[in-house]
């Protein structure tokens, strides 16, 4: 009885390593090292080249899929996904968590929250870079739930318009 126990053992084991070898395989083959990519992927992947190998298969998977739709994008989308991996890879890994955080929150938002964001991203946009800086100056709002600002200590992030001057009165 000791000895079949330890065959259904042995097999147990010989189907584990199996099963852990070819996932291994799997995960070797769906996430190739920076010298496996092709010239043109390591082109377009460039400002990732020093983290690629600490990347795991399934973020490298994402960026090859980018990679291998970048030819089809236009000039303005090419700059601006270059200069987004710039920045990213400049990221801390800390940053790197936050930024993912922050988007799997805005993902979840319901769609007139995310309307109401995207306008708001644009309202950024248009800024000038003197209000942009500014901007970054000044405390973040506080989150909801949390104690809120007076209306009188808000500050709109651009002064509001001039009153007209008023109108000649005929005297």
């Amino acid at each position: 009885m000791a000895s079949s126990h330890a065959r259904l053992l042995t097999r147990a084991l010989a189907v584990l390593a199996l099963a852990a070898g070819a996932a291994h395989a799997q995960i070797t083959l769906n996430s190739p090292a920076w010298n496996e990519l092709s010239e043109r992927d390591r082109q377009v992947l460039a400002p990732l080249a020093s983290d690629w190998n600490r990347l795991d298969a399934q973020r490298k998977q994402k960026w090859l899929g980018l990679a291998k739709r970048y030819p089809t994008l236009r000039a303005d989308q090419q700059q601006r996904i270059q200069t987004q991996m710039r920045e990213w890879s400049q990221l801390t890994p800390d940053q790197r968590n936050a930024a993912r955080e922050r988007y799997k929150s805005l993902k979840s938002l319901p769609p007139d929250k995310k309307n109401e964001m995207r306008q708001r991203w644009q309202e950024y946009q248009n800024l000038s870079p003197e209000q942009r800086r500014e901007l970054a100056t000044r405390p973040p709002p506080s989150r909801p739930g949390g104690p809120r600002p007076s209306p009188a200590s808000r500050q709109p992030a651009t002064p509001p318009p001039s009153p007209p001057p008023p109108a000649p009165t005929g005297q």
